[in-house]
């Protein structure tokens, strides 16, 4: 899987947050928009702010390509409930943002590194795809040749992310436990976005 390289800062000062929760804060140098003279703003048509929402939806998790965030979106179709909901869900519940909220990574591109290379475990089991979908109940842990890992350890140390109440950490195991589906207004995203809008996107053009 094709692992994103472009540049993350112009993309945090854009939607003006720290957007992929990097330990130094890029709105501390630059806090303006990129572009000549801080990017004038202009605006957008109703397709330029749908557009605009899928692009940070897209950021917030890792930089995920169209075809993952279309897979996810069909998905959600053949379940049932509340499809936006059902959406976030699948993107929430990738095993990359599972490792990045249990605070084995700094950030999410960090934590798509470990799965990545191997570190990761699920219910004792090797997972290396970044996008494999953690149920409830799944445990999610370093494995043990790993947990002396610089970075592991220091992301471990930070306090400046609180685990959200649908996991639990068991932080002397290097393991977390998906307790129950994310709901809507539990997921800790980093700016707002319209997830609803995000669907109606994709729905429209795909």
């Amino acid at each position: 899987m094709a692992r994103y390289r472009g540049p993350k800062n112009r993309i945090a000062r854009k939607y003006a947050a720290n957007i992929f929760g990097k330990a130094r804060n890029p709105l501390l140098h630059k806090q303006h928009p990129p572009g000549m003279h801080g990017a004038k703003r202009k605006k957008k048509s109703d397709f330029g702010l749908q557009l605009d929402e899928r692009q940070k939806l897209k950021a917030v998790y890792g930089m995920i390509s169209q075809k993952q965030l279309v897979n996810a979106y069909k998905k959600s179709l053949e379940r049932k409930g509340h499809t936006p909901t059902m959406f976030l869900e699948q993107l929430e519940c990738r095993l990359d943002n599972i490792v990045f909220r249990l605070r084995f990574a700094s950030s999410i591109f960090g934590a798509q590194q470990l799965v990545s290379h191997g570190h990761i475990q699920v219910n004792g089991k090797k997972v290396d795809r970044r996008s494999f979908i953690v149920k409830p109940g799944m445990v999610v842990s370093v494995r043990p040749a790993s947990r002396q890992m610089k970075p592991i350890l220091a992301s471990q140390e930070s306090i400046n992310r609180e685990i959200p109440e649908y996991m639990v950490l068991e932080s002397d195991k290097f393991a977390g436990t998906l307790l129950a589906s994310p709901q809507m207004d539990q997921v800790p995203l980093p700016i707002p976005i319209n997830i609803p809008l995000v669907c109606e996107f994709i729905s429209h053009t795909t």
